[in-house]
């Protein structure tokens, strides 16, 4: 998988682009139904709903009650999509979707959207930080960050044809596209961007993102980096994570996410099971979040290109 160039791209919001899967995904199958709280075009499920009214259902600001009714439709054979901000769901109803939802393996897709820091001046209480770690640790539960909006579009589509209950994190705020429409999607893949020596740098969401452009500026530096895209978050992709970081002998994870509990502690399980490597977590270090712009508060936590080769540096000197 080739990214593009990101000098040369376009940026949009993986929220809007899975706002269109969604609606493609009511195309191909029937069974497909959506259902919101009370944030339709926020979520972007108001092109599903234009589209089939009649599959759409609005249950009103009542998370527990949206994935509880999901969970009874994918009992009978439907395929729900249920909406919210992650703040809301999973962050309010997580107890409602490990009973109804994950206990009872039905194959419902949770979208979390504006999760992570980028909803800026909406503050900590919607900076929700959290999410991957509630939800990774929920039997049966597939969770999937895509990268751009291009990979989230084809995230609605894949999970519509999946059997098993799915968490989809998602973001408000546009970024850039380095994926394109010929670029492979599936349900458990990592992808390898650019190939490196020296480190290995893995990242979901939209942080793939900054990483590639934290590696070329290493590569100015003269420091390979082999980036490695990692959009289902569980299950691994084992393999082609191994395969990276036996060839660079080093791993750094980068999240919009605490460090703890997320994807940077699912690679740490990893590679403490089955190959012991010196690593090191970019992220939230145990803080909520505050308000600010967008663009602050990722450069506030090193979240950003610049802060990112800032503390790879650091990171390879101590190493050595």
């Amino acid at each position: 998988m080739k990214p593009k160039k990101l000098e040369e791209t376009s940026s949009d919001s993986t929220r809007a682009g899975f706002g269109r899967g969604l609606a493609q995904a009511g195309e191909n199958n029937v069974n497909v139904v959506a259902l919101t709280a009370d944030l339709a075009e926020s979520v972007q499920f108001h092109h599903f709903a234009e589209r089939f009214p009649e599959r759409f259902i609005e249950v009103g600001i009542a998370e527990q009650n949206l994935v509880t009714v999901a969970s009874g439709m994918a009992h009978v054979g439907k395929i729900p999509f249920t909406g919210s901000y992650a703040a809301f769901s999973p962050g309010r109803n997580w107890e409602q979707i490990r009973t109804t939802i994950a206990l009872n393996n039905q194959p419902v897709k949770i979208v979390g959207s504006h999760a992570g820091l980028n909803v800026g001046p909406d503050g900590a209480t919607h900076q929700v930080l959290e999410d991957i770690a509630l939800m990774r640790t929920l039997p049966h539960m597939v969770v999937i960050a895509p990268g751009d909006a291009v990979e989230a579009e084809k995230v609605a589509q894949a999970v519509a044809s999946d059997s098993r209950p799915t968490y989809i994190r998602l973001a408000r705020e546009k970024s850039p596209i380095f994926s394109t429409d010929d670029s492979p999607f599936e349900i458990g893949p990592a992808y390898v961007l650019r190939e490196g020596s020296d480190i290995s740098l893995l990242s979901t969401g939209t942080m793939t993102a900054q990483v590639l452009l934290a590696a070329d500026q290493l590569a100015h530096q003269g420091v390979l980096a082999e980036v490695v895209h990692v959009p289902t978050i569980k299950p691994l992709d084992e393999e082609t994570i191994l395969k990276s970081v036996r060839k660079t002998g080093n791993a750094v994870t980068i999240e919009e996410h605490q460090i703890t509990g997320g994807f940077g502690s699912a690679i740490a399980e990893l590679l403490g099971d089955q190959l012991p490597t010196k690593m090191k977590r970019i992220g939230v270090n145990d803080q909520f979040g505050q308000s600010g712009t967008a663009a602050e508060l990722l450069d506030y936590y090193g979240l950003t290109a610049d802060k990112m080769v800032q503390t790879i540096t650091e990171f390879l000197s101590q190493s050595r």
